[in-house]
């Protein structure tokens, strides 16, 4: 391994970011050439590169033959909490196995999606992780057809024709829901994500399986359509609150909605856990620290990202290996924003 591998090891782009004092996009873009970035500031990333040991030059190691040693990474951003706890475990990942990553970001664009796998499988990349995908049926059997090594992260392929990593969606909104019915509450709200995520449908299948275990009326009126953001918990706890009869607690699919409900709860007057109780679902690090801290279904985040590099390597080191699918285990974390019903 040369001097400047061996430097470059355990450096992230991460560190990269802190160093030069911007966002971790733009470490990827410049490390990969991408246009539109400021020259000043493709100069101050560069110098930050330099210093920390973090320098790649992946068209000379493409040329050279073999491997490039770069991984290509497809996220929909980098706002949420979620997201880049993911993306730091992918990160770190690859630095200990001294690969290089090549970041995008789509926003949710299935166009652009499609259009970034077509990129980053043209010759740059000896793999593709793609985290949380919204449209993989546009690029799949491309990806299959050419033998290119890929995962997706945090989704569920019922086919198996692929490698899949996901966690246990349905015990852990069946571990939330249980638990708010073992408080005694019956009138459970719950906030899904985006229909076109598996998870959405997972969770309301482990939601739906407590409820009728415990002999409680699946009440549609109390379940509402978000789409894993905050706004999106806000304005669907706004609709629950505002029945005739509202929940008397509410699950909602994501800690970021969750957080939207607690301002929903807050603008009419009700006190979480006193007059509503709440749970969230991923356990971001902000679930710990809002006020209520908040009861949530942890996702090992940072552990889906590990594990779907170490997957994706496997592909990589033996074109024969046929479709994988890993499944970690969800946790419910108990904190303050819960209480029994007889305190409401």
């Amino acid at each position: 391994m040369s001097e400047r591998r061996q430097k470059n090891s355990g450096v992230t782009i991460f560190d990269v970011a802190k160093e030069a004092g911007v966002s971790y996009s733009t470490v990827s873009r410049v490390a990969n050439n991408y246009e539109y970035v400021k020259p000043s500031t493709r100069k101050k990333v560069e110098a930050a590169m330099e210093k920390l040991g973090y320098v790649a030059n992946l068209k000379a190691r493409s040329l050279a033959g073999g491997r490039s040693q770069v991984v290509g990474l497809l996220v929909y951003d980098l706002e949420s909490s979620y997201q880049i706890e993911i993306v730091r475990g992918i990160d770190a990942a690859l630095s200990a196995a001294d690969y290089d990553l090549m970041l995008s970001t789509t926003h949710e664009r299935p166009i652009k999606e499609s259009a970034y796998v077509d990129r980053l499988m043209s010759g740059l990349t000896d793999g593709l992780l793609i985290v949380l995908p919204h449209s993989p049926q546009a690029y799949v059997d491309r990806l299959l057809e050419q033998g290119f090594p890929f995962v997706l992260i945090d989704y569920r392929d019922d086919a198996g024709g692929f490698s899949t990593l996901t966690v246990t969606n349905t015990q852990g909104a069946y571990d939330a829901t249980k638990y708010l019915l073992d408080l005694g509450h019956r009138r459970i709200g719950l906030i899904m994500g985006t229909l076109h995520q598996s998870s959405t449908g997972e969770r309301y299948d482990g939601y739906q399986m407590a409820l009728s275990e415990y002999g409680a009326v699946l009440d549609l009126d109390l379940v509402r359509q978000g789409d894993f953001l905050e706004p999106s918990g806000y304005s669907c706890a706004q609709q629950l609150l505002a029945l005739s009869e509202r929940p008397t607690a509410i699950l909602a699919s994501s800690d970021a909605m969750a957080f939207g409900v607690m301002s929903a709860a807050q603008e009419v007057g009700l006190r979480i856990p006193h007059d509503l109780s709440l749970i969230g679902f991923d356990d971001i690090p902000e679930a710990s620290y809002v006020r209520p801290a908040l009861t949530t279904v942890r996702q090992p985040l940072n552990k889906l990202g590990q594990e779907g590099v170490r997957l994706l390597l496997r592909h990589i080191e033996d074109p024969e290996l046929g479709p994988q699918h890993i499944e970690l285990d969800t946790m419910l974390i108990i904190r303050d924003s819960c209480a029994p019903l007889k305190n409401i």
